[in-house]
């Protein structure tokens, strides 16, 4: 109860620090921009590319992907922001998960190898390869970019991981997009406080945050099944 109640004030705080941002630093303008630039023909599905494409670098460098998930939300909605992010996401996980097991072997064996947790780990996926990364995916028990590097020295399949990597990571995606878009939308109503505009889109951003509070709340049930079953399977390995 305590760490599910401390991820949901990092969660809420890291929002209070976007919305900060955006009213103290010129983004909302960027944002403009950048949006009338993603408006126009095809600039927009590459900009949605971009935005999927770099994900590959962010997990290779152990870069928060996080931020990039929040600001796509916040840039292209929740829709053809998660398209783009669970994607994008999918891809970089399975690329740093074949340099795992190639040219990053060595570095990875000096990270994992020797963790007590990553050996139980081991033994859990050699006997159900898409069911415990299934619920790694869903935990947050792991994060995402040390995750894809650790599962390159286990034994499941790369099928398993691409398939359980992609559906387990899906919840999680879908609520950081959708906390973007309410930090955005929590600009959009502050800025229309001070201009005089507090009832303009009054009832799309209430109908935002009753959507996200629920988003919420459904993501940390899941996320708090699967660390249970996780736990304790990985208590039976240990």
């Amino acid at each position: 109860m305590r760490k599910s109640t401390f991820r949901l004030l990092g969660l809420l705080g890291l929002v209070v620090a976007v919305v900060l941002v955006s009213l103290f630093v010129p983004v909302r303008r960027w944002q403009e921009l950048f949006q009338d630039w993603a408006g126009e023909g095809d600039n927009k599905a590459l900009a949605l590319v971009i935005l999927a494409l770099a994900y590959t670098p962010a997990a290779l460098f152990l870069f928060p992907a996080s931020l990039l998930t929040l600001g796509a939300g916040g840039l292209f909605g929740i829709v053809e922001g998660t398209i783009a992010v669970s994607l994008g996401s999918t891809l970089a996980a399975c690329v740093v998960f074949l340099a795992g097991r190639t040219l990053a072997r060595r570095w990875v064996e000096e990270k994992f190898a020797a963790s007590p947790r990553f050996q139980a780990l081991d033994r859990a996926v050699a006997a159900n390869g898409f069911r415990i990364v299934l619920l790694t995916r869903l935990s947050p028990v792991f994060p995402y970019t040390l995750l894809n590097y650790a599962y390159s020295l286990t034994r499941v399949s790369f099928r398993d991981y691409f398939l359980a990597s992609w559906v387990g990571m899906l919840p999680g995606t879908v609520m950081y997009v959708y906390l973007g878009r309410g930090a955005k939308g929590i600009v959009e109503l502050i800025v229309a406080l001070f201009e005089g505009r507090a009832g303009e889109n009054l009832e799309q951003t209430l109908f935002l945050f009753v959507g996200l509070l629920a988003t919420v709340a459904v993501t940390i049930l899941i996320t708090r099944i699967a660390r249970n079953a996780l736990r304790a399977r990985l208590k039976e390995e240990a």
